[in-house]
């Protein structure tokens, strides 16, 4: 039983014991700090029992446990609503501070407020930090205080403003003032989840140097990983930063992408389910159910697209030079809503991450901010021609390549192309 008043720190997208802001925050006052952990059931029950991304989850929640029993402490797993299972906390422990990490996506920031109000009712200060960006949604602005909606001048500030403000020091973990105790760490089917066994890559920092030259070859080895490990933070975008800046500027554009598309959700909530650009909502889509699926399955006879969606399907994972290339073919070939596209990456990539996947797809559709014009269309066998040329990437999804089972292509690139053009054109509201 524990008697004496400690704080909570409370971990969400940020599952590493190191260089972790609000934890060492914590860990640098006077109460012993209990981790926290909840399994969300508002997030959770819109998932499939075998979601890759719970297993990922959990298996980076054991090793976190782990490494806190070796040092006489253990994780707290809570599995429900947030706002009921604080309601359990307080009642269970003598909490007077609580700690977590900011998360700036729509239902994270109702989530939050919900739960600071409801605390601050019970006289609980709640500390929440910056810690999965280097700069967060109002930091890099317009000089007259506005968003920034294109990229290249949102960079510039960006790095700017690393130049003159720096990056903190990295932050050791104190061990010592974590709360002793053993805590039961439930299974996952406790949760009501099952193991898949899909593996998460991990993050390559070896590729670094060649990143220029090998990113956009999707045979290679040629991209970090690091994705999903930023998605569920057990790296530190800090210590990344520290190692890429000055030294890899493209890899470090990268990661400012991922920061310009978040300050776009932030600000422009609504792109969640609409165009950011209201001009393109006159689109009239095709959006045929049967070519839909047939793009779903890696079908469409053009094989760049079909290796790219059948990876996706078996790993969990496609190339960003793919991704481009499929995306384009769905809203510009088939004319399908990029929303449609955007939902079925939402449910197969492990690296999910609401604001770069709907930044991307409406990139990809042209209806974005700092769109492409919608005028360009990616033809896939150029892009096979340019970036697979030995077939390499293509053969190794699809054996059945050179053969009679493999189909034709579903609608021919000039007249799908053309087609697209006409449906822009009309579709634009002046």
């Amino acid at each position: 039983m524990i008697k004496e008043m400690n704080a909570v720190f409370w971990f969400r997208r940020d599952l590493r014991l190191e260089d972790n802001t609000a934890l060492a925050k914590a860990l640098s006052g006077t109460l012993k700090v209990i981790p926290l952990f909840i399994f969300d059931t508002n997030i959770l029950d819109e998932l499939p029992p075998d979601d890759a991304r719970i297993t990922f989850i959990y298996r980076q929640l054991e090793k976190i446990n782990a490494e806190l029993k070796r040092h006489g402490s253990g994780l707290l797993i809570k599995h429900g609503d947030p706002q009921e299972v604080w309601k359990e906390m307080i009642q269970q422990f003598p909490v007077k501070e609580v700690y977590f990490n900011k998360d700036y996506e729509p239902y994270a920031i109702r989530r939050d407020e919900q739960v600071k109000t409801f605390l601050a009712a019970a006289n609980i200060p709640v500390f929440s930090l910056k810690d999965q960006v280097v700069f967060e949604e109002s930091e890099v602005m317009k000089p007259d205080g506005e968003c920034y909606t294109v990229f290249t001048p949102y960079k510039s500030r960006w790095l700017q403003q690393l130049k003159t403000q720096g990056l903190p020091a990295f932050q050791n973990t104190k061990w010592e003032n974590f709360e002793k105790k053993n805590f039961d760490f439930p299974s996952l089917e406790a949760i009501g989840f099952s193991e898949n066994p899909m593996p998460v890559k991990d993050a390559n920092f070896s590729v670094i140097g060649n990143y220029e030259q090998t990113r956009n070859l999707p045979a290679l080895e040629g991209t970090s990983n690091l994705s999903v490990h930023l998605r569920f933070g057990t790296v530190s975008i800090r210590d990344i930063v520290r190692k890429v800046y000055d030294k890899f500027p493209v890899f470090l554009s990268e990661l400012i992408w991922r920061e310009f598309f978040m300050q776009i959700l932030f600000h422009y909530p609504r792109v969640v389910h609409h165009n950011f650009r209201a001009k393109y909502d006159g689109i009239q889509w095709r959006n045929n159910e049967k070519e839909f699926e047939r793009w779903c399955r890696g079908e469409t006879g053009y094989p760049m697209v079909d290796a790219g969606m059948r990876e996706l399907n078996e790993t969990g994972y496609m190339h960003n030079r793919v991704r481009m290339v499929t995306a384009s073919f769905l809203c510009k070939h088939l004319l399908i809503d990029w929303r449609w596209g955007e939902a079925y990456f939402a449910k197969k990539l492990l690296d999910y991450e609401l604001s770069s996947n709907n930044g991307n797809w409406q990139w990809a559709a042209g209806t974005g901010c700092d769109a492409a014009p919608y005028f360009r269309i990616f033809n896939p066998a150029e892009q096979q021609k340019k970036f697979d040329k030995k077939l390499d990437y293509v053969k190794r999804w699809i054996p059945e390549l050179n053969s009679f089972n493999y189909p034709t292509p579903m609608v021919e690139h000039t007249f799908a192309r053309q087609r697209a053009l006409a449906a822009y054109q009309q579709g634009i509201i002046k």
